[in-house]
């Protein structure tokens, strides 16, 4: 399959490519500072010139989207538009737009993550845009029966990561990226739709 990866410089992009192109598929690689498939997924123009650009598609994926995280106190509303623009409302535009670029019968994974279900301090902002996705996921699968699948990855904190998160996510358990990335394969290559795979 072709499969345009958006996020594909980060831990998860990367384990999410290497498990896919482990499995024989074409990935079309984009991130913001791509020289060939450069894409803002808070500017829904950039996300449609990387449409144009990668496709014809038999899948989308994205590793993509930021949030502030911050004392509750302080995420004024220009934190909270940073979360909703990126991680929320740049994948759903990224999906939307989409279904013009991938054929009948393709497909669409997100990324969520676990504080839509352990919240922590500071990421408010995170657990809100993260349960936002996760709902939207599960509705507009059903929306999108028989024309396209559309799952959602919902990781913990990466083993990789694990150092650098270690104060925000004191105890939690660690995932290996190696294991995020068959979550993707998971999505492209099965019949499910509508599904969070939370890992």
């Amino acid at each position: 399959m072709k499969i345009l990866l958006v996020g594909a410089t980060g831990t998860v992009g990367r384990a999410a490519k290497d498990a896919l192109v482990a499995r024989g598929h074409e990935i079309v690689a984009a991130h913001r500072s791509s020289p060939d498939y450069p894409v803002d997924l808070t500017d829904p123009g950039s996300i449609q010139d990387v449409l144009d650009r990668a496709g014809p598609l038999d899948a989308v994926v994205c590793t993509a989207g930021t949030t502030p995280y911050a004392p509750w106190d302080e995420l004024d509303r220009e934190a909270w538009l940073t979360g909703l623009n990126s991680k929320l409302l740049g994948q759903v535009e990224l999906v939307r737009r989409g279904t013009a670029a991938v054929r009948t019968g393709g497909s669409f994974t997100v990324i969520t993550g676990i504080l839509a279900r352990e919240p922590i301090r500071t990421g408010s902002v995170a657990a809100a845009v993260n349960g936002a996705l996760e709902a939207w996921v599960v509705a507009s699968a059903g929306e999108l029966w028989g024309r396209y699948r559309l799952n959602a990855v919902s990781p913990t904190v990466l083993t990789e990561s694990k150092d650098k998160y270690a104060d925000a996510f004191p105890g939690y358990p660690t995932v290996d990226a190696a294991v995020v990335g068959q979550a993707f394969v998971r999505s492209v290559e099965s019949m499910e739709t509508g599904q969070i795979y939370r890992i």
